[in-house]
């Protein structure tokens, strides 16, 4: 049994050695391992830490809040006159896309006239807010040509509405010395002159002063056809007066039309902004001609349109007459 048991004890003294040789450290190592312990809880460490310690500094005083609320506010008010005036940019060029032809006059006084009323003529709500605000402020329309003034009202528009305006006597006669008023005697007016029947006056070549000796025919409708075939570059045919509210009927005996006399736009060389002035060119119609121009070359003809979405049959009918491709 001895030399059994002789055996299990050396085999037992071998393995702790063993052991004792794979867990023991120098005195160099137990430090590196020392280390490498330490590094590794700072690690961990490290991160919370940091977070705390920012996290704390973070906190603004009372005195930064109110500041950053200000400025915040500020940053807001700033953020919706910006939304504010983007949505009145977009309504006016909303309202500059569309034809002249939208307004649909009448006569008016503009300094009682409303809002209302200025919609119902097709101008936009902001420039009726213009005109209204600009009453409230004390300003008063002296004369027709003031109207002319109100910001964002074009040359165009202003030929239109110009023969509707009728200001009230007290309005129109401030201002001016009472020795230079016309006298109120009816036995002194001399009536203007007016062309017998069977006169014929070519409406693409009278001038405001021919076209009064029509019958039927003031100053103002004068200069409402003047200023109409001013922006049209003239008259093809007499039915384009209805289009100004006039009565064809009653007027087509007294007219007769040249038409080498129209004005046309080359449409070679033409921009957007000329053509979109033009009663029969809408902002979409120029920019699609301007925009085939450029990728296509020079045109030839408006075949190209005949089957586009912005071009009907009779605005290319229409448009024929005014255009050229030299």
């Amino acid at each position: 049994m001895v030399p059994f048991g002789g055996i299990w004890i050396q085999k037992n003294y071998a393995m702790r050695n063993v052991l004792k040789d794979f867990l023991y450290f120098s005195r160099g190592e137990r430090r590196g391992v020392w280390l490498l312990c330490f590094l590794i809880l700072l690690v961990v460490c490290a991160g919370p830490a940091y977070r705390y310690w920012r996290d704390g500094r973070s906190q603004p005083s009372a005195s930064e809040r109110a500041m950053l609320t200000a400025l915040q506010q500020e940053y807001a008010d700033f953020e919706r006159s910006l939304r504010d005036e983007e949505q009145r940019r977009a309504e006016r060029r909303s309202y500059e896309k569309r034809p002249d032809a939208v307004l649909r006059p009448f006569f008016f006084d503009p300094n009682t006239a409303d809002s209302a009323d200025f919609r119902r003529m097709g101008l936009p709500g902001w420039m009726a807010r213009n005109i209204v605000r600009y009453r409230a402020a004390g300003g008063r329309f002296r004369r027709a040509e003031d109207f002319r003034k109100i910001y964002g009202l074009t040359d165009e528009q202003y030929a239109v509405l110009q023969p509707y305006i009728r200001l009230a006597p007290a309005d129109s006669a401030r201002g001016v010395p009472r020795l230079f008023l016309p006298r109120a005697d009816t036995d002194s007016v001399v009536r203007p002159f007016k062309y017998p029947a069977g006169v014929v006056v070519d409406l693409n070549r009278a001038d405001t002063a021919e076209l009064q000796k029509i019958p039927g025919i003031g100053s103002g409708i004068a200069r409402l056809i003047a200023g109409y075939r001013q922006r049209l570059g003239g008259f093809y045919r007499i039915e384009q007066l209805g289009e100004i509210n006039l009565d064809v009927g009653q007027l087509r005996a007294w007219f007769s039309i040249d038409t080498t006399a129209i004005r046309r736009i080359n449409l070679n060389r033409v921009g957007v902004d000329r053509l979109r002035r033009h009663p029969y060119f809408n902002f979409y119609q120029a920019k699609a001609i301007v925009e085939y121009r450029k990728k296509r070359g020079p045109l030839r003809n408006m075949v190209p349109f005949f089957l586009h979405d912005d071009f009907t049959k009779a605005d290319l009918e229409k448009m024929s007459h005014y255009i050229c491709f030299e």
